[in-house]
Parts: structure tokens; C-alpha cells; sequence
């Protein structure tokens, strides 16, 4: 796929009915071939439309207007470059938490929580947050930050969060919610108009500046065992990841499916339909946005919204 059509492509399965912002600018960029230009320049996992709009907006650039766009991003190309060389979407929505709890919520008790691919972290505290599934509502009343989730078939809805004794991330570049830069990455990653999701981010940094849980700069593959040997043996070890491993090749995501279903404990993903081997089902998806398919230990439990907003059980 060259770069227009992955531009394309963003417009009209990613942004459409999210973003009119991010719509109409990823249409603009399909059709402009000195941008292109310019992106082609990069490695191609650099090309992103999502690295991209945050890159230019994380320097003060313009998106409202796809003519200025283009003459912000062309004049300032050599800062914009830096920063998407430098620089992951490393979206951290914690959000992703309400449609992990149901499967948490049923494991053994208490766990010790790795999140593979964490950023800053923010999904590592899924005991800190109040949850809203329609009318059952669950977590601590003076938690700050609301995670709504819109669910249909036969939810196994949690009555508690779960009960975490331990908690560690892995990822190739962590980010720190007490770094101003760091933060304001992950702000920037959040989608224009995407008000909600903001307020949340910051109310979660809060959370994780308070009680922080470290997550640890390595590879999926190369420094998993290690992490997990470090987890208590009291506890159930959950090792979990969603929106990941679509960033690595499919030689990487078959021997990383080998490895964590070896360790001890149970592994939770929730990842795009068709990324992980195996992990199918014959269930249709539901209309609308792309969906990633949640599993426990390889099984296909249910389909849900890419940030977390909406759980369909199979």
C-alpha cells in the first residue's frame, strides 16, 4: 500500500464518523504529492496519519485548514521529521480498561499485572477507576475517572474491581505522566475533538503520578520472561496488550503468541480482528468502526471498540 492510500484508508475506516478533523486533513494529504514526498522520505512504520497530526500539533502546528496545513507542515518538514522519528503513537487510553474488567474480574484473585506495550501506564490501574455499564455501575465511588462502556449480549459484569497486588509495563519507549513533553505527547495523540477523552487523560496522569507503576524500557520478546519472573507467586499473573502487536510483523506476533502462552498465569488481548494467529471466530463483527476481538488465553471472548467504549460478548 503506498502512502496515499494508507492516507485514504485512515479517512475513510479510521476517522470517518470520529474526526471531521483528521477526515478531511488525511484526504488532503492523499491528494498532495509534495507531502507525500516529504513522508516517503521516512521508514515507512514512520508514515503514519496518526504520528503525522500529532507530530504537528505536539509543535503548535495547524489542523483546522488543510491548505494551512500543508504550508505549516512543508515549511517546518525538518522539526516535523525529527519528531515523528523520534516519536511513537503511543496512544494510552484507559478507557480500554472497561472492556478488560469483566475478564479480570473473573480470574483468580489477587493479580499481578503486566500490560505489554503499557506507554506511560495507564491502563496498569484498572482497580482505580469507576466503571458505567449502563445502569451497573461498579469501582470506587471517589475514583476521578468515569469509564463508560456500551454493552451488548451476555456481559459477565463484574460486582468489584479486581483486587491487584502487583503491576509492571514493558515497552520499547516508556513515557512518564510527570514529564510535562511526555504528557503533552499523549495529549496530542488524542483525537481533536475528542473533548471526553482529554479530560480523561489527564485525570488518569493524576492517578498514576499518585501511585505510579513502573514500566520497564525492553522488547516483547526478549525481556518478557524476565519481567514476569519478578511477579509474586501468590498472585494470578495476567499479562495483557491491546492495540499493539498490529505494530510488529507476523513472524513477531506468532512466536510472541508462543511465549506468553507458555508463562504461568493468562493472557488477555485485545487487538485489531486478524492480528494474532489463531485467534478467530466465526461470530460477524458489528457495524461501524474497525473492532478488535478480546481473547483470553487464545479464545475469542467478545468484540470491542478500539477505546474501550463499547463491549458485543459473543
Amino acid at each position: 500500500m503506498d502512502t496515499g492510500d494508507r492516507y485514504r484508508r485512515f479517512a475513510e475506516r479510521e476517522a470517518r464518523g470520529q474526526s471531521p478533523t483528521y477526515e478531511r486533513l488525511a484526504r488532503s494529504v492523499a491528494e498532495d504529492a509534495g507531502l507525500l514526498r516529504l513522508l516517503d522520505e521516512l521508514p515507512e512504520p514512520k508514515r503514519q496519519p496518526n504520528l503525522l497530526f500529532a507530530a504537528v500539533r505536539f509543535l503548535g502546528g495547524p489542523v483546522d485548514d488543510p491548505d494551512r496545513f500543508r504550508d505549516w507542515v512543508t515549511a517546518a518538514w525538518p522539526e516535523v521529521a525529527v519528531t515523528m522519528l523520534a516519536r511513537r503513537t503511543q496512544t494510552n487510553e484507559a478507557a480500554r480498561c472497561a472492556v478488560l474488567l469483566p475478564v479480570l474480574a473473573r480470574l483468580p484473585q489477587p493479580l499481578a499485572l503486566i500490560e505489554v506495550g503499557a506507554s506511560a501506564g495507564l491502563c496498569l490501574h484498572p482497580d482505580a477507576y469507576r466503571y458505567s455499564y449502563g445502569d451497573h455501575r461498579v469501582g470506587p465511588a471517589e475514583s476521578p475517572v468515569e469509564l463508560s462502556c456500551a454493552v451488548e449480549g451476555e456481559v459477565p459484569l463484574p460486582d468489584r474491581v479486581p483486587e491487584v497486588v502487583w503491576r509492571a509495563g514493558l515497552d520499547l519507549n516508556p513515557l512518564d505522566v510527570a514529564d510535562p513533553d511526555d504528557l503533552r505527547w499523549l495529549t496530542a495523540l488524542v483525537w481533536p475533538e475528542q473533548h471526553e477523552r482529554r479530560e480523561r487523560l489527564r485525570a488518569a496522569a493524576d492517578i498514576a503520578r499518585a501511585a505510579p507503576a513502573p514500566v520497564h524500557r525492553g522488547d516483547l520478546l526478549a525481556d518478557l520472561p524476565a519481567l514476569a519472573a519478578t511477579a509474586p507467586r501468590d498472585a494470578t499473573l495476567v499479562v495483557f496488550h491491546s492495540a499493539v502487536l498490529a505494530y510488529v510483523s507476523a513472524e513477531v506476533r506468532a512466536a510472541f503468541a508462543e511465549l506468553v502462552g507458555g508463562l504461568p498465569g493468562h493472557w488477555i488481548s485485545n487487538e485489531a480482528a486478524g492480528v494474532l494467529p489463531g485467534v478467530i471466530t466465526d461470530v460477524p463483527p458489528p457495524d461501524g468502526a474497525a473492532p478488535f476481538l478480546l481473547a483470553l488465553d487464545g479464545r475469542p471472548l467478545a468484540w470491542t471498540a478500539p477505546h474501550g467504549q463499547a463491549l458485543r460478548w459473543l
